[in-house]
């Protein structure tokens, strides 16, 4: 019997994407590797994604491609999540995180779609997380790249969003330096796996299934996307030096120095400042003294007193370019 013609469904962010542009380069795509027609759902303003993907899922698509930002893909991977479906990406908006990454190529559509047709399937770790806020009821959401609590959720509840889609994540700097004239200081308890509670002061805490943001900063460099754990950063710096410590970790010797094998050996041994402390497992459960802003890959999911997260390993399938799956992430 003949082979089965294949299927996709492509979860569209209308708003992110070229839609008669993105058509066109389907239709050659079909064509050069052979599928069907692909199933184009549209996301609206009261589902992101989430209930498109269920419909792609009960046409038994062979693959579900995600066309928009940050936003879009997580809430598409989060309903592919253990069902053995791959998602492909096809990068739009400003941030990519994933994209990045995976070192997936950018703004090439004809070369996502041929990844997405005729790639290789790549497992990667799913983050999940349990929000709550006092007695109200438990939220619970999965995520891809990272999540973060304390300035960096705060940072992007002061973005300027017109800002932002006129120049990127440019428009971050202007949210950075009105948060950075508040004391933002967290008062937490956390516990990492079976290890003791311990109680801390920060201003940020960001736990990470990556490490990569743009603008090519590396800020949890030992971070892998498939290596079944965290990578979490505790940030409490006291005063100025302490954020330029922060600053020359993060840009100088992780942006700089890790990158080749002399830098590394400039590095030294040590790789802890003290306004900077790394931490690594697979759950974390934290408390705060007060609700805070939560932010999941880069968008705002409301305030919570306390938090568990924990990895789930190798529970999404992820299309990568064929020949290129071994790249690190």
């Amino acid at each position: 019997m003949p082979e089965q013609t294949r299927t996709a469904a492509i979860v569209v962010n209308p708003v992110k994407v070229d839609a008669p542009a993105l058509r066109e380069a389907l239709r050659a795509a079909e064509e050069r590797h052979g599928w069907a027609e692909t199933l184009w759902i549209e996301t609206t303003e009261d589902d992101p994604g989430s209930g498109q993907t269920e419909q792609a899922l009960e046409r038994n698509v062979d693959v579900v491609i995600a066309a928009g930002g940050d936003g879009t893909v997580r809430t598409v991977a989060e309903k592919l999540q253990g069902t053995g479906v791959p998602l492909a990406l096809l990068p739009s908006g400003t941030g990519n995180l994933l994209a990045r990454n995976l070192n997936l190529t950018l703004d090439d559509v004809g070369h996502a779609l041929d990844s997405a047709f005729d790639g290789e399937n790549r497992s990667i770790d799913v983050g999940v997380i349990e929000l709550r806020d006092g007695s109200g009821p438990t939220r619970k959401h999965s995520y891809l790249v990272m999540a973060g609590v304390g300035i960096d959720a705060q940072m992007i509840a002061a973005t300027d969003d017109d800002l932002k889609a006129r120049h990127g994540w440019l428009a971050y700097v202007k949210a950075i330096g009105k948060v950075l004239r508040d004391k933002n200081e967290l008062r937490l308890r956390y516990q990492l796996d079976d290890k003791g509670v311990r109680s801390v002061r920060a201003h940020t805490v960001l736990i990470g299934n990556c490490g990569s943001l743009p603008a090519n900063i590396l800020l949890l460099p030992e971070a892998a996307v498939d290596d079944g754990e965290f990578d979490i950063v505790v940030l409490r710096p006291e005063g100025f030096v302490g954020w330029v410590q922060i600053a020359v970790k993060i840009f100088w010797e992780n942006g700089v120095l890790r990158r080749t094998t002399v830098g590394r050996r400039l590095m030294g041994a040590d790789k802890e400042v003290r306004a900077m402390n790394y931490l690594k497992g697979r759950e974390f459960v934290m408390r705060l003294s007060r609700p805070q802003e939560v932010d999941l890959d880069g968008d705002l999911f409301g305030r919570a007193s306390a938090l568990r997260t924990w990895v789930d390993p190798s529970s999404l399938m992820v299309k990568v370019p064929r020949g290129g799956a071994e790249g690190s992430a």
